[in-house]
């Protein structure tokens, strides 16, 4: 589960063999620690919108060293490119080459952050034009981008506008560590809800969560960020995985809750129990997952089923429930985990990417029910992440598999637990039916 090329080429002789022979050289990413600095370096915003000028007098009144022009040769943590006014493609022109005159000055793991619109929106098919085109610039930077940094966009839908809660709530994701594994992608702002937390080392402070496969992997990582994060968490996965169960919740002082998920009564059984022991359902994270690949020449009924009836048809189960029960409200919270099989597909993973597909459309069209009562449902799309699962994939196939993405390594669960406490979080109450892609921005596929 570990990278041992990434730490060797990353200092020393190891630097410097990998330059000589073009080898590819993964930087270490900066991830979120509690209390550092949100960003390594001053921020440039650049735009000549009300919004640019709006937004930087927010950071300023977030304590951050804040440029509205370029200094020659200043290391920079971070350009925030505020783009939410263009009405034609040579609109592009002036910002973005202003822009890419500061990118040699960006510092290790710094972040390029675009505030744009979506092009779903647009009067007219030059305004359209532009709006996309920045969805293609970002991800065409972010494969530009070394030594850790990131690019990523910020689309501002409806009302929403560039110091909205959860667009600043979205900015500050995007600028932190928690963000360092996900790269080239873009997260809606869909209406001005969302509240920013009071301390944003504890921004699930006062709420309860529950984690479905939550024994070990990526589980057992989202438990202890929802934890680290102040949420008070039940965890849900087999019987058989119990003692692995037991061992998590205590030491994030949760409870367990031994059940599958398949069951028909699984929703009502975990909202009794959260009720019971806690009194109030805020987060339910639908983690819990399996694999059966095989060739679809090969595949067989078993193996079909068993995905699609715990990768989906346990959550839309479980979804219904919780829509159906009075205790689920005051800006409740769902977030799914998905997988960029699901978008890209996968050999061999025909049962497991229609799964992990059906889970995005689920979440898209559930969207709607939940903002009727003031809540959202997200999900997660990881891509290759250094897990027990991955660890035993054949070496060369790995390895390929590591370094495929614009930041040429694996993720750790962390990235993914990351992203879904953001999901989860207050912040992002403007954010709904949206697919957040962790996965370093794979090289290809969709």
């Amino acid at each position: 589960m570990t990278d041992t090329y990434t730490r060797l080429v990353s200092q020393g002789l190891g630097k410097d063999l990998a330059k000589r022979l073009g080898l590819p050289q993964p930087a270490v990413l900066r991830r979120y620690t509690p209390g550092q600095a949100l960003v390594n370096g001053p921020v440039l915003v650049q735009g000549s919108t009300p919004g640019a000028d709006e937004l930087a007098t927010t950071l300023l009144s977030w304590n951050l060293d804040v440029r509205r022009h370029a200094v020659p040769g200043e290391k920079l943590g971070a350009i925030i490119l505020v783009l939410d006014g263009l009405a034609a493609p040579a609109d592009l022109e002036k910002p973005v080459l202003s822009a890419a005159a500061s990118l040699r000055d960006l510092g290790p793991s710094a972040r390029f952050i675009t505030v744009s619109r979506p092009a779903a929106e647009a009067g007219s098919p030059a305004e359209a034009a532009a709006r996309q085109g920045v969805d293609g610039f970002v991800r065409s930077l972010a494969k530009e981008l070394r030594a850790g940094a990131t690019a990523n966009g910020i689309l501002l839908a409806d009302e929403a506008q560039s110091t909205s809660p959860s667009t600043l709530g979205a900015l500050r994701f995007f600028l932190s560590g928690r963000s360092a594994f996900v790269d080239g992608q873009f997260l809606t702002v869909s209406s001005a809800n969302g509240v920013l937390p009071a301390d944003p080392d504890q921004p699930l402070a006062g709420k309860v969560a529950v984690v479905t496969g939550a024994a070990r992997g990526i589980g057992a990582a989202i438990a202890r960020t929802l934890h680290r994060d102040g949420a008070t968490l039940v965890l849900v996965d087999i019987p058989a995985a119990g003692d692995h169960l037991a061992a998590v919740a205590n030491e994030v002082h949760g409870t367990a809750l031994q059940l599958d998920i398949s069951h028909v009564d699984a929703g009502q059984r975990i909202l009794e129990h959260t009720l019971q022991r806690h009194g109030r359902l805020d987060i339910v994270v639908h983690n819990a997952g399996i694999t059966r690949d095989k060739l679809l020449a090969n595949m067989d009924h078993a193996r079909w089923n068993a995905v699609l009836n715990i990768n989906i048809g346990a959550q839309l189960r479980i979804n219904e429930a919780l829509l159906a029960s009075d205790q689920f409200r005051g800006a409740p919270r769902i977030v799914s985990v998905a997988s960029t099989s699901g978008i890209a597909g996968n050999r061999g993973q025909t049962n497991y990417a229609a799964s992990k597909g059906g889970v995005m459309g689920m979440v898209r069209t559930t969207a709607p029910l939940l903002a009727a009562r003031g809540g959202t449902i997200n999900a997660v799309a990881p891509g290759f992440i250094e897990t027990e699962m991955t660890a035993r994939i054949p070496f060369a196939i790995r390895e390929v598999g590591r370094r495929l993405n614009a930041l040429q390594q694996g993720g750790l669960p962390s990235d993914v637990a990351e992203a879904i406490a953001f999901l989860a979080s207050d912040a992002a109450g403007g954010i709904n039916g949206d697919i957040l892609r962790v996965c370093g921005q794979n090289l290809v596929g969709a």
